[in-house]
């Protein structure tokens, strides 16, 4: 039986398009608030390998990621994050442009992306956002400087 992974071109396909997400996050001044985010927890590099190791599992392949965790439930993954509308739609628009550079589409992706927006909004919380404060007492990220 052919899996959503499958349909999109396999492992190595995924690892592309997580690449590029990320590379995204990491580049553009305009995903900064995304970039931010991840700095915050455990860095760039070790979510692009979770995010791949999420992924895969989501669409149908090998596990990864419910092998070393336990479990893959996003809510308790993003408990502690703060995580609102603007984020949201952030992420959406940057993860769709990565499918778009990637080349990746058809059927398949349309209910990725449907299940990715459902699976989006319902990590919208009222987690303190540690971001207005860092903001209001002038401390940006130290990667930007900003």
């Amino acid at each position: 039986m052919r899996t959503a992974l499958d349909e999109i071109g396999g492992e190595e396909r995924l690892r592309d398009l997580v690449r590029t997400f990320y590379d995204r996050m990491e580049h553009d001044p305009a995903v900064y608030p995304l970039h931010r985010l991840h700095f915050r927890g455990h860095g760039l590099e070790h979510t692009r390998q979770t995010q791949f190791e999420f992924l895969s599992g989501f669409l149908g392949g090998r596990a990864y990621y419910r092998e070393r965790f336990g479990h893959m439930d996003l809510r308790e993954i993003h408990a502690h994050v703060p995580i609102r509308q603007a984020d949201v739609t952030m992420w959406l628009e940057t993860f769709d442009a990565a499918l778009r550079a990637e080349g990746i589409e058809g059927p398949v992706v349309e209910r990725f992306r449907a299940v990715l927006h459902r699976a989006a909004h319902m990590l919208i919380n009222d987690v303190p956002d540690w971001r207005v404060e860092a903001d209001r007492m002038g401390q940006g990220c130290p990667v930007s400087g900003g």
